[in-house]
């Protein structure tokens, strides 16, 4: 992402009909080309193509399918442009893509995706993950603002809000385990919403707005006690997780990378996940004390040298993080893995994002929660991978999680069992 002191970073703005995508790109542009940035605007290829006479009613089911491999194509082509001028640009750009590849999965079926991406030899964690810096999903305004969903102004939207709802959920659930996946809710008026929406491309980059934007998002942690024997009825993606900090000149500064893999294959005889398989992502984070956290996107390469600097006062973190979208919130589940020091075992930590206040916040409720532990230095990851045994600090965590049912090993239960 970021190259000689300047970044080019790749956003996609997505959701279901009358969500605010067009006002959405139109303010984000205004706001980083007055901070300097170069802006570049990928039009939304369904739209160009839908536009020339295609009805899907009057393809076959074969030409559907060549309809979406020829869409998202030339949806690929057409984003590599702008990415390849961003690349080239002396200053730092932001480029919006309206909508993204796997938008086009969401009109599929799951077995004509499978088998696209069997014949093209693609994967979801080089399309979804590994292709773009960021995903906002703008919640369609037919899915908790009903009040003011329409579509008399635009020239291709003819949704009702019955089918605005389905295809506001099916776009979200396409990007389910983006690493960095933002749910613009409507939970607020929509100038709010579009400041929020804003805000989100502003945190992930790393860049302090002062008062430019003001809003109250933030960063939620629950302790959780065990999991549900199945979660047949919610959608996931599952991926394995591993960080390292690594030897920093300072106390005031902390780094880390992370691998995110998918596809990853269990080891059923060592009864151990086999790093060395499947796709991964890679990230390096830098914070400083009273400064904006920030993330960059890294190569394989640039990962393996960066391991060389692994804090040895530390140890690695392995997780399994399962993502899901549930009432209109992006949720992500930490289940601690061995090896680790004993303070994790057993453990598992909800995440979201949220502007609600603590009354407000709706959790799921097929999830048994012990309590909220956002402002509990102890479940920080960098002070769980600490090797130090203290055991007053080892007594003060193990107290919380005691009556967890046992998860040293994964998988979890029958059901439970990775399927990637």
């Amino acid at each position: 992402m970021e190259v000689s002191n300047r970044t080019v970073y790749k956003l996609v703005l997505t959701g279901g009909p009358c969500g605010g995508k067009t006002t959405g790109q139109a303010r984000l542009c205004t706001f980083f080309e007055n901070m300097g940035w170069k802006v570049y605007r990928v039009p939304e290829t369904a739209t160009i193509l839908l536009g020339g006479g295609v009805k899907f009613t009057d393809l076959s089911e074969k030409e559907v399918f060549n309809f979406q491999l020829n869409l998202i194509k030339t949806m690929m082509s057409i984003e590599d442009t702008f990415f390849q001028l961003a690349e080239s640009s002396p200053c730092n750009c932001l480029v919006i893509c309206d909508r993204g590849v796997m938008d086009a999965s969401a009109y599929m079926k799951q077995d004509q995706w499978q088998a696209m991406k069997d014949e093209m030899n693609w994967n979801n964690v080089d399309l979804r993950d590994n292709r773009y810096n960021q995903v906002i999903h703008m919640v369609s305004a037919a899915n908790g603002a009903e009040d003011f969903y329409g579509t008399e102004d635009h020239l291709v939207r003819h949704e009702d809000i019955g089918l605005a709802r389905k295809l506001d959920n099916c776009s979200s659930q396409a990007w389910v385990g983006h690493p960095y996946f933002d749910v613009i809710d409507n939970s607020t008026d929509f100038e709010a919403k579009i400041v929020r929406m804003i805000a989100s491309v502003c945190h992930r980059l790393g860049l302090d707005t002062e008062d430019r934007l003001s809003v109250d998002s933030k960063k939620r942690k629950f302790l959780v006690s065990g999991l549900p024997q199945c979660m047949e009825d919610i959608q996931f993606q599952d991926f394995i997780v591993v960080h390292d900090y690594l030897v920093t000149p300072t106390g005031k500064m902390q780094a880390r990378i992370r691998k995110r893999g998918q596809n990853v294959r269990w080891d059923s005889e060592k009864q151990i996940w086999n790093l060395d398989t499947g796709k991964w992502t890679y990230t390096h984070t830098i914070r400083r004390v009273e400064a904006v956290e920030r993330k960059m996107q890294i190569s394989a390469k640039e990962y393996e040298l960066l391991v060389a600097e692994r804090d040895t006062s530390r140890y690695t973190v392995y997780k399994k993080r399962r993502c899901f979208i549930w009432n209109n919130h992006y949720f992500q589940m930490d289940i601690y893995q061995q090896p680790c020091h004993p303070r994790c075992n057993n453990l598992i930590l909800l995440e979201t994002y949220t502007t609600q206040k603590a009354e407000e916040l709706s959790l799921p409720d097929f999830l048994n929660i012990i309590k909220e532990v956002t402002n509990d230095s102890k479940y920080s990851m960098y002070n769980l991978s600490k090797r130090d045994d203290v055991k007053e600090k080892e007594e003060y965590l193990q107290s919380d999680v005691n009556n967890i049912m046992s998860m040293n090993r994964w998988p979890i239960s029958e059901c439970d069992k990775p399927e990637f």
